[in-house]
């Protein structure tokens, strides 16, 4: 069976990849809306930014599948975007990555979405405890789960590199076999 998919893989690696980043963003995607409308785990505004990788991945990487096995040779236009995949999920390796650290104190967050902008909800007497019963703010600094250490950003992170290394991997393999295809 191994062998089989390595030979799927061989014949059409961009339509293996882009299959495989299909299903990991639809995994992804559906945790994330299912911990957050099933489980309760509201998203602050840089988990809510992460996800769009994940979204932009799960369309494009339909595009990429049929593209890749078209008969009006998209194969280059497949190649682009599945380039273009993969670097949204380095940029979004880096943002999860931010984020961890921000939830570990490493780093200050912004201040939209750490709390730092309280002060400024309310003004006189019993100004800030009315605007704080009004406003639930989901801070950015303070991991809602964690789960053998690492909260969503840190699983982020590490999925985000995995699903970038397979699109450059590929994208860097399939040009290479496109430029020793090509006649010089």
């Amino acid at each position: 069976m191994l062998a089989n998919l390595q030979a799927k893989f061989d014949d059409n690696p961009l339509a293996a990849s882009a299959a495989l980043l299909f299903l990991l963003s639809a995994a992804v995607s559906l945790s994330a809306l299912g911990f957050e409308h099933i489980g309760g785990y509201k998203p602050c505004p840089l988990c809510l930014i992460e996800r769009n990788a994940w979204y932009f991945a799960l369309i494009a990487s339909i595009f990429v599948f049929f593209s890749s096995k078209s008969k009006f040779n998209l194969s280059y236009l497949a190649l682009l975007l599945m380039g273009i995949i993969g670097f949204g999920f380095l940029y979004n390796a880096y943002l999860a990555g931010f984020h961890a650290g921000v939830e570990w104190k490493w780093w200050a967050g912004p201040t939209s979405c750490t709390g730092d902008q309280l002060d400024k909800l309310g003004g006189g007497t019993g100004g800030l405890l009315e605007a704080l019963n009004k406003t639930k703010v989901i801070r950015c600094d303070i991991a809602e789960f964690r789960l053998f250490g690492l909260s969503f950003s840190g699983y982020n992170f590490l999925l985000s590199l995995l699903a970038g290394a397979v699109a450059l991997g590929t994208w860097l393999m399939v040009a290479l076999r496109m430029k020793n295809s090509c006649p010089h």
